[in-house]
């Protein structure tokens, strides 16, 4: 479709600020965008819709557009939701690299000018696959009744004969064509090492889609970024962790241009409807935050049990009896400390902490997430299942169970300068046991975090060789074991003021990073490093080992 059309279409609230003698340029997908430099998303012919957050100085806009323009984009929208009007310089560079320009009214959503285009590209190119952002679009329209997008996968195995799957970023089959074996069949291990291809490819730069081999097959990987995500991201590592994936089963390197075109209609209408489900997690989160300040401030066990009697049917609906608890807690922390851990890792434990066996995406709507500073925090409901004893016996998460199922593919996500660490609690049945479900799952937390490797768990029963037992260490040892580690730092400290003991405090609950310990204390790096050095002298330890590492946990914790 030619942009001419779009300005003719009423509905969508354009109105061409530059460009009129470009508006016969042809629209060929559309891209919303607020990152800096979003060159590595685009592959040119699309409508770039934009909130303008990119914009801090009127010099950005000139970078903005050159990049664009270099992209060979068909035009740029900005939205008027945030701004009174579109900005002089925006206006300027547009008209100086003969780039349309048009301003999108704040009644009207990205969202609906994405599905409006997104059809009317792939009626032209697709011809007979119209059906397929026709029938998508009653599904958006008439709520989960419609099919989800299973719709969508099921007319690509139909009219183009491909097998295709929607994976979360671990490989877990979010969605498949229903057509008998079109879809329905894909191994854990083949979708778990198609979403580490995937997220490799992402972190690397690399634009989609990712053909890959697996298992003596041949894949083509196709992003499906979330445009709401999108819009707030400033770097790939925000949402690389989280984002779904389109994987098909064929060679897209011969493919002629319009079929590449419609495989990307698809993924915005499938990152559309993730957008919505996206939009549902507010509620849970809502709750979660809630119910995570109120154990955090030592509430009274009723406050937090009514908190819980109005989640529990949100999180479990139709359940008739109060489930169980337990709580994952998550931290995802980057070697440059720029990016943000709380928000990254709740978005991840949202496609995580889902049984690997369950496929589509309600099983994740069952979990609330919360995040405070650089940790994300999970309250995950466990239906009571009936024993022979009539005595509920809840199956949990395990955290073996969940390390072996996300360590592949995440860790491919992760790269060379991002970590990511749980921590996993026993299962409770009441308000009382949350507050220590969640110190259980944080100290859980720590221990993994302890272990070499970039995706690291552990569970409540590791704790019982050290957390769990020290009330019951006699005095005079806990006293002779304390002594022998922290009283030369102490004495140190007393005589030099050298804020030794905070130090190792710190260093320890940052896990030994140097990034974050200096940051928190707000010290060089190198003092940091001059203070942890003459710790080691004084103590004859090496806080880079892992049993050094536990023997002063334990000391602090005992002291």
């Amino acid at each position: 479709m030619r942009l001419r059309a779009l300005l003719e279409t009423e509905a969508l609230g354009l109105r061409l600020l530059g460009g009129e003698d470009e508006l016969d340029r042809t629209v060929r997908g559309v891209m919303t965008t607020d990152l800096r430099d979003p060159s590595r998303y685009l592959s040119g012919g699309e409508l770039v819709l934009t909130g303008l957050a990119w914009r801090r100085e009127p010099a950005d806009s000139e970078r903005f557009v050159r990049i664009l323009t270099a992209a060979g984009v068909a035009g740029l929208a900005a939205g008027e939701a945030e701004i009174a009007s579109t900005p002089d310089d925006l206006i300027e560079a547009c008209a100086r690299h003969r780039l349309p320009l048009f301003s999108v009214h704040e009644t009207v959503s990205f969202a609906s000018i994405t599905e409006h285009v997104v059809r009317q590209v792939s009626s032209e190119r697709a011809g007979d696959l119209a059906a397929v952002v026709d029938r998508h679009r009653r599904l958006m329209t008439g709520g989960p009744a419609g099919g989800g997008p299973e719709v969508v996968l099921d007319l690509l195995g139909s009219d183009l004969d491909l097998r295709a799957w929607v994976l979360s970023p671990t490989g877990r089959r979010i969605a498949g064509s229903s057509l008998p074996g079109a879809g329905a069949e894909l191994p854990a291990a083949v979708g778990a090492a198609l979403a580490g291809e995937h997220l490799a490819a992402s972190r690397a730069g690399r634009r989609g889609p990712h053909r890959v081999s697996v298992a003596g097959s041949t894949y083509s990987l196709f992003p499906v970024r979330s445009s709401g995500r999108a819009v707030s991201a400033r770097d790939v590592r925000e949402t690389v962790l989280s984002d779904w994936l389109l994987a098909v089963e064929a060679d897209a390197g011969d493919w002629p241009e319009e079929r590449l075109d419609l495989l990307h209609g698809v993924t915005q209408l499938i990152a559309v409807e993730r957008d919505r489900r996206d939009a549902a997690r507010t509620v849970r989160r809502r709750l979660a935050q809630e119910v995570l300040e109120l154990v955090q401030a030592g509430a009274a066990p009723a406050e937090i049990a009514a908190r819980l009697r109005v989640a529990a049917p949100v999180l479990l609906p139709g359940l008739g009896t109060a489930p169980h608890w337990q709580v994952v807690v998550a931290r995802v922390e980057w070697e440059d400390g720029d990016i943000p851990g709380g928000p990254v890792a709740q978005a991840l434990l949202e496609e995580v902490l889902v049984d690997p066996e369950a496929s589509g995406p309600e099983p994740s709507d069952r979990i609330a997430v919360a995040h405070t500073g650089d940790e994300a925090v999970a309250l995950v409901p466990l239906p009571a299942v009936l024993t022979g004893t009539d005595e509920p016996a809840p199956a949990g998460l395990h955290a073996d169970t969940l390390l072996a199922s996300v360590r592949e593919p995440l860790a491919a996500g992760l790269a060379d300068d991002g970590r990511l660490t749980f921590g996993v609690s026993a299962s409770v049945h009441s308000a009382e046991g949350l507050r220590g479900a969640l110190e259980e799952a944080r100290h859980a937390r720590r221990v993994a975090a302890a272990r070499p490797g970039r995706v690291c768990a552990a569970g409540h029963q590791e704790l019982a060789s050290h957390v769990l037992l020290l009330p019951f260490v006699p005095d005079d040892v806990r006293r002779a074991f304390t002594a022998r580690l922290l009283d030369p730092l102490r004495d140190y400290d007393r005589r030099h003021r050298a804020e030794l003991i905070p130090t190792l405090e710190a260093f320890l609950d940052c896990d030994g990073s140097w990034t974050r310990c200096a940051t928190r204390l707000h010290l060089h790096v190198n003092t940091l490093r001059y203070r942890v050095g003459r710790i080691e002298q004084l103590t004859g330890r090496d806080l880079s080992r892992l049993e050094d590492k536990l023997d002063f946990f334990l000391a602090l914790r005992m002291s």
